[in-house]
């Protein structure tokens, strides 16, 4: 931004044009590789100490579908879109922080002496406090969907990010384990006609401060 005056780019005109489907194409299919693809980019959000405390299942096949839909209070996006994501948080672990950083060790990013300057503070930060633990997990999920997100709006598809659903009856109906949170549903797959724009929102004025 220079003098007022708002620059933009693919990326920006992209975020701006989301809105959230409600209408999908039903016949319409992702394949596995796109699935994939979505995935992957996913992953590349930010984590806390690079814990990577997500995962995501991906509800593609009629059965599962099925499975979903009910404990989702019946949202029609669950068996229209192509693919319903389960997004799930991991509640943190510092445990896993040797393991998670030994790739940038090895590729040569990060020395080896900097691990232990990652991974003690962070078991300070989480290990004691549950609350904390579960915040990081819906933090975690909740950047992993955002960028699914805006890769599939990228893609010229559409989105629905989804909290009605029965998280108990999502973690046993699905094998989700103990230390994993079901942050969110994510719909995506080609829409169909009788979607919305995006929504206007609140001026910035509203909901900035300037300190």
């Amino acid at each position: 931004m220079a003098d007022g005056l708002i620059l933009t780019n693919a990326v920006i005109d992209c975020i701006l044009s989301r809105s959230a489907a409600k209408y999908y194409d039903p016949a319409a299919r992702l394949s596995d590789d796109q699935i994939r693809e979505l995935v992957r980019i996913g992953t590349t959000a930010p984590t806390s100490f690079h814990l990577q405390n997500w995962r995501f299942i991906a509800v593609r096949t009629p059965e599962a579908k099925a499975r979903l839909r009910p404990i989702a209070w019946d949202q029609p996006a669950i068996t229209e879109a192509a693919v319903t994501f389960i997004i799930c948080g991991q509640l943190a672990d510092s445990s896993v922080i040797p393991d998670r950083l030994a790739p940038l060790v090895e590729a040569g990013i990060m020395p080896a002496k900097m691990v232990p300057e990652w991974e003690i503070p962070a078991r300070d930060l989480y290990m004691a406090f549950p609350q904390r633990r579960r915040d990081e997990a819906v933090r975690t999920g909740t950047f992993g969907a955002a960028a699914m997100i805006y890769a599939a709006r990228s893609l010229g598809l559409g989105s629905t990010p989804m909290i009605g659903f029965d998280a108990d009856a999502v973690h046993q109906a699905f094998g989700l384990a103990e230390d994993e949170v079901p942050v969110m549903l994510l719909a995506v797959g080609p829409e169909r006609a009788g979607n919305w724009p995006q929504k206007p929102r609140r001026p910035v004025a509203e909901v900035l401060d300037l300190v």
